[in-house]
């Protein structure tokens, strides 16, 4: 069993939780699976369960690949990965909101605020 850092984009849903005037969300998370495959699947359906609207998701690979590629995992982010694999669960580590129209962004944008 390994633990996969994923990137979830997120729409709106009706009693989703997101801020008034959000667009949708990203959300960092890490999620155990025997695969990155069953990773995604599961952190799909407890997002749903959750009431959001997962629109798409990215995977960056286990701890193993995020380390080869030269990433840096300080060691909060590497509690919460161990975390997830004691728990056999997902962990949303951060969210953050796309609000339109935010500083320097036209109205049709989505960005980060």
């Amino acid at each position: 069993m390994n633990v996969y850092t994923l990137l979830v984009e997120v729409g709106r849903a009706k009693n989703d939780g997101l801020p008034d005037g959000a667009t949708g969300a990203a959300l960092i998370c890490y999620a155990a699976g025997k695969d990155e495959a069953e990773a995604v699947r599961e952190t799909v359906a407890i997002l749903k369960q959750a009431d959001l609207a997962p629109l798409d998701v990215t995977g960056y690979g286990s701890l193993d690949e995020r380390l080869a590629e030269g990433h840096e995992i300080d060691d909060e982010e590497r509690a919460l990965m161990q975390r997830a694999l004691d728990e056999n669960s997902v962990i949303i580590a951060q969210m953050q909101p796309f609000f339109k129209g935010c500083a320097g962004a036209s109205d049709d944008d989505a960005t980060l605020h």
